[in-house]
């Protein structure tokens, strides 16, 4: 070892090697005072130079009271504040989507239900059999959910909103995808999921357009709550 080192400088370097052999990541605790004094034969008052000057360096966290860690390095926190970043305009996009679908699927459901066809009723529960056999399978369930809104788009013989749907239909699967993976954290959701649309096609069929307009309604609000709370 180098002799112009002094005794702190060296145990910051066997720090350092011990951080790499342990594999301790950004939150880690560093082995007390006493146990690095012990392992490195080495004064106690040597070890809280060491810190000190690991600390100084951002390296080490010291908490009072609590020991040492390793901190997060500038690039980590600029990483974690990208990503936050990142996160926030994501939410914003996928609420603003939602916005835009509750503007025009609330009226689709109130149209399909006065418009629908026994054709357009069979393929809009078509579609509700196989989101149900996609349970354990989630991009089969996504385009189950997207085929189901743009069903119902279709039986409302609106043309410029089934254009519409139909150039939307990219950013839909995206937002459907995105809403899809908060919404399923849990295991029941996918049930109550697939009732939602259930109820929905149910006032559809029964040609009640009040109620499918507020079950649509429901539907799209309910995904914007959960979604708020889980950002």
């Amino acid at each position: 070892m180098n002799p112009k080192k002094k005794t702190y400088e060296l145990i910051v370097e066997q720090i350092h090697l011990l951080c790499l052999e342990q594999n301790l990541q950004p939150g880690d605790r560093l082995p007390s005072e006493r146990d690095l004094a012990s392992l490195f034969g080495v004064s106690r008052n040597s070890i809280r130079e060491a810190l000190k000057d690991l600390e100084s360096k951002e390296f080490i966290e010291i908490r009072q009271g609590g020991g040492s860690f390793r901190a997060s390095s500038k690039r980590d926190l600029l990483g974690d504040e990208l990503r936050t970043h990142i996160d926030k305009a994501k939410a914003i996009l996928i609420d603003e989507m939602l916005e835009l679908r509750r503007a025009f699927e609330v009226e689709a459901a109130f149209l399909a239900a006065q418009r629908a066809t026994p054709k357009n009723l069979e393929a809009i529960k078509k579609v509700l059999i196989q989101m149900a056999r996609a349970k354990s399978d989630p991009e089969k369930g996504v385009q189950a959910d997207v085929d189901f809104h743009l069903q119902i788009a279709y039986a409302t013989k609106n043309q410029l909103l089934i254009d519409l749907m139909g150039t939307l239909a990219t950013r839909i699967e995206e937002n459907i995808r995105e809403t899809r993976r908060h919404r399923f954290t849990e295991s029941n959701r996918h049930q109550e999921t697939l009732n939602e649309h259930e109820e929905i096609y149910n006032a559809i069929a029964s040609q009640n357009s009040d109620l499918a307009k507020r079950l649509m309604g429901q539907h799209i609000s309910r995904v914007r709550s959960e979604l708020h709370s889980s950002f």
